[in-house]
């Protein structure tokens, strides 16, 4: 791991998103609570939120960080059709949360892919990206 000992504590927060492009009658049977595992944004909301703050365990070289604020949100996309997952996360810390934001949104589309596959062996995890990050050295990234 890189050393960030001498780094000083300040305010960092990330913002990543991502997207599972199904087809219209999947995004449908989510909508109406159809899919026959269960509710599928709530359990990938949750899913999301629990593998961001287990970054570190996942990611070898990620610092374990104590994490302030997890905000995972899922919403239905007609456009794509799909669902469209955004998290965000926040920490006081010596190193941002860019991978715990990028992993909360990996996992809650991989939750979202194992609830409804059973219905659409099709669907696409498609554009996991960094949307915004603030704080830390670097400064302020803004992508989108």
């Amino acid at each position: 791991m890189v050393d960030v000992g001498q780094k000083p504590d300040t305010e960092r927060i990330a913002i990543a998103r991502g997207e599972v492009h199904m087809l219209k009658e999947t995004l449908d049977l989510i909508r109406a609570g159809q899919i026959k595992k269960g509710d599928v944004l709530t359990v990938a909301q949750i899913a999301g939120i629990s593998a961001s703050k287990r970054t570190s365990d996942l990611i070898p070289l990620c610092h374990p960080l104590p994490l302030s604020k997890i905000d995972v949100d899922l919403a239905l996309d007609e456009s794509l059709p799909g669902v469209v997952i955004t998290a965000t996360v926040k920490v006081t810390g010596k190193t941002g949360v860019e991978m715990e934001a990028l992993t909360a949104v990996t996992i809650a589309a991989l939750t979202v892919y194992d609830m409804a596959k059973a219905a659409e062996k099709t669907m696409k995890i498609q554009n996991i990206r960094l949307v915004e990050k603030h704080g830390g050295q670097s400064g302020d990234v803004v992508n989108e």
